[in-house]
């Protein structure tokens, strides 16, 4: 067992507020190091050295459930052992911060560890080996010092006030040791943060207000690292944001209260400076308060994520689908930060479930985020309410209702992670949340879908402006995803085993609950929720939801609608996911592309021919007289929309699962061919090598390149015929 759970938690006994503490204890090496290696966590975030020298990942050590669990992580720092040592340990609020004002259910334990929810608190153990065979071990005690730092302040939403004046030599003080469990701590499991792409500005703009912005031409997640001399005693400000207004000033109205701002006191020297304890959602940076002449050299932007593998590629003849790709990828970059956050810039940067589960299969073509989606599962897990309810966002902070849609990730996303990686025992781990969560909606029945805090549709064009959730009915969503999530559990049970009598209960629930759309919906076999929306028609025949024999005519309505739009969709974040699919399935795939190519609102394309270098959380997010959606909610780096990224890999370029043969141990080529473009490829590597395909059009034929990893098959499916491949590359003329 790691020595860490010997240790004890310490934390200052002063009142720090938003200022970082340094933890310090130094320690004599008498004889020469063989290993040494150091264990730190923290209920906060912490930046750990050696010696000056940072051992610690960013963010260390993540977010999770905190009252249930907290990661540790382990550093061999064998390289930076001398005779006399000393550790570091500087740690911030981070996260924590989210909980200080929780009311209601579920709330009234989170200050139960000895702390408030500004506090922070550190624990490590560094443990040695000497070449002779014996061994010392420190730990996290009474004995460690605590000392006051230059950095006053640290917000995960409002940034860094740090004083280079401060001086802190004889701010050293005692610190108070907790009885707070070490029981929760549990190894890394989450892929580590860390530091990316450095960009550097593209440009330096001087607003009509008179502002000094400078612009990085890439929205992004990460901190800017300054190279900067301030007078002693002086300060400079720099804020943050996504856009610029109509007028090409810098807009900050949707961060609501996130200041998202640096403030950097002087000491007449120069520095190389960056945050350490918070992150920050930006494209555009503006110099507030500055000193001097402004040198694009000083400013770097540094990229900040997960640190997720990426697997997927796409490109095709089209500049703005490119675009759009582009758009995706960075999306997901930009908000698989530890847990997959909705948004990475305003007061929210939450873990919100629908966002995550609408776009997980995407997710997965894109990055290997098999590992990712474990870690933040397990705090799904360990959230699930005591009836099996699952909150909107994990790590829960406070809110209990579930929502169609979202407290369904919990079945979606290890259904998905089976699919893209033939992960098993994914599916064995979280099947008792599943199951629980199942168990859940039937036992509450009506009450559940008739009372719950529903979501909806969300963002939906085809409701009132004002109005967030969606003409869909939420009732019908309820319905809906009941039935087909407790479709997929009794597949999920049947792979791990159940035998078919275990689960004809189940399978009795799905038609009941059939039986009750069919009834509540459907009038003459045809669906007839009102108002009837292009997300009710999809849902129903992406789920199966259609009465036997209706389903091209359920497609041919759906046809009409879009076609009565303009050629127009009009859905919101449970819609989109599938829309294109239902279209290609059922004999529209030249509508597909339609709707892929516009660029009218609502479209994919429209933010992109509006400049945007991510997915916007709304359709309209800039609307065309350049005017803002909203300042209440209206993020230029949510990536749900992105989940079309899918339909890109899986239909576009017809890299798809084989259910019977996950993980792409089987593959299946049906790629959808269009005139609108002169070729289009993409690649997934898997754990089998890398599956590509590729389709341009020659001299009046189309020629299909495919690769298919070696000691694996494939069947590629063109123009009603199927051909059967081995490892190797194939090309294929029709």
């Amino acid at each position: 067992m790691n020595k860490i759970y010997m240790a004890r938690w310490i934390k200052p006994d002063f009142e720090a507020g938003e200022a970082a503490c340094e933890f310090i204890r130094n320690f004599h090496a008498a004889k020469p190091v063989k290993r040494a290696v150091l264990t730190v966590s923290a209920l906060g975030v912490y930046a750990a050295r050696v010696n000056g020298e940072k051992v610690s990942y960013v963010l260390a050590p993540g977010w999770t459930s905190y009252r249930r669990r907290v990661q540790y992580q382990e550093y061999d720092v064998t390289h930076l052992m001398g005779e006399n040592n000393s550790i570091s340990i500087t740690a911030a609020p981070g996260w924590r911060m989210r909980y200080a004002a929780l009311k209601g259910e579920g709330c009234a334990d989170w200050n139960t560890d000895e702390l408030s929810s500004t506090e922070y608190a550190v624990i490590a153990a560094l443990e040695v080996t000497y070449t002779d065979g014996t061994g010392d071990t420190l730990l996290t005690d009474g004995d460690w010092s605590a000392r006051e730092t230059q950095w006053r302040a640290c917000n995960i939403y409002n940034g860094d006030v740090y004083d280079a004046s401060y001086d802190t030599e004889d701010k050293t003080h005692s610190v108070k040791v907790l009885s707070h469990t070490r029981s929760i701590l549990v190894p890394q499991e989450g892929e580590i943060i860390c530091e990316h792409e450095r960009l550097k500005p593209t440009e330096v703009i001087h607003t009509p207000k008179g502002e000094t912005v400078l612009d990085f031409g890439q929205n992004m997640t990460g901190y800017v690292e300054l190279s900067l001399s301030v007078p002693a005693g002086e300060k400079i400000v720099i804020d943050h944001a996504e856009v610029l207004d109509r007028e090409g000033n810098f807009y900050t109205e949707n961060l609501r209260s996130a200041e998202e701002r640096i403030v950097f006191v002087g000491d007449g020297n120069r520095h190389l400076w960056k945050p350490e304890f918070t992150f920050y959602g930006f494209r555009y940076i503006r110099l507030t308060e500055w000193h001097g002449e402004v040198n694009p050299d000083d400013f770097t932007a540094v990229v900040v994520h997960s640190d997720i593998e990426r697997t997927g590629d796409f490109e095709c003849s089209d500049a703005r689908i490119n675009q759009l790709y582009h758009n995706i990828i960075w999306g997901q970059k930009s908000n698989f930060l530890d847990v997959p956050t909705d948004c990475p810039q305003r007061d929210e940067r939450l873990g919100w479930t629908g966002d995550a589960q609408v776009f997980a299969r995407c997710a997965a073509y894109n990055f290997n985020v098999d590992r990712f989606f474990h870690k933040w599962l397990s705090d799904m897990t360990l959230d699930q309410r005591h009836t099996g309810a699952i909150p909107h966002v994990i790590p829960n902070i406070g809110w209990a209702s579930p929502s169609a849609g979202w407290a369904d990730a919990c079945v979606i996303i290890p259904w998905q992670m089976y699919l893209l990686y033939g992960d098993r025992e994914l599916l064995r781990r979280q099947y008792v949340t599943i199951k629980r969560w199942i168990d859940y909606q039937y036992e509450m029945g009506d009450d559940y879908i008739r009372s719950g805090r529903h979501y909806g549709d969300w963002l939906a064009h085809d409701a009132d402006v004002s109005q967030c959730n969606g003409a869909t009915s939420k009732w019908y969503l309820g319905y809906a995803y009941r039935a087909y999530t407790t479709k997929l559990f009794v597949k999920i049970s049947k792979i791990l085993g159940a035998e078919d009598s275990e689960l004809a209960d189940y399978e009795t629930k799905i038609e009941e609950t059939k039986k009750r759309i069919y009834t509540d919906y459907y009038e003459n076999s045809m669906l007839n929720i009102k108002p009837l929306t292009q997300t009710g028609l999809v849902i129903a025949l992406y789920f199966g939801l259609c009465p036997d024999g209706t389903e091209a005519a359920h497609a041919e309505k759906l046809v009409q609608m879009i076609h009565e739009n303009d050629d127009r969709l009009t859905t919101g974040f449970l819609g989109t996911p599938y829309l294109l699919h239902v279209l290609t399935d059922y004999g529209y795939p030249e509508l597909a592309y339609t709707l892929l190519f516009q660029d009218k609102m609502p479209s994919w394309l429209f933010s992109v021919d509006h400049g945007a270098t991510t997915m916007w959380e709304h359709w309209d997010g800039v609307r065309d007289d350049g005017t803002m959606w909203s300042e209440s909610m209206n993020s230029f780096n949510h990536y749900a929309y992105g989940a079309v990224g899918d339909w890109l890999y899986g239909a576009a370029a017809g890299i798809d699962t084989d259910e019977e043969h996950p993980g792409f141990e089987h593959v299946i080529f049906r790629p959808v061919v269009t005139d609108r473009l002169t070729y289009l490829k993409a690649s997934v590597k898997t754990k089998y090598g890398t599956v590509a395909s590729e389709w341009k059009h020659v001299n009046g034929k189309t020629e299909y390149t495919f690769t298919v990893p070696a000691g694996i098959s494939a069947t590629a499916y063109l123009n009603g015929e199927a051909y059967e491949l081995a490892g190797g590359t194939h090309t294929l003329t029709v």
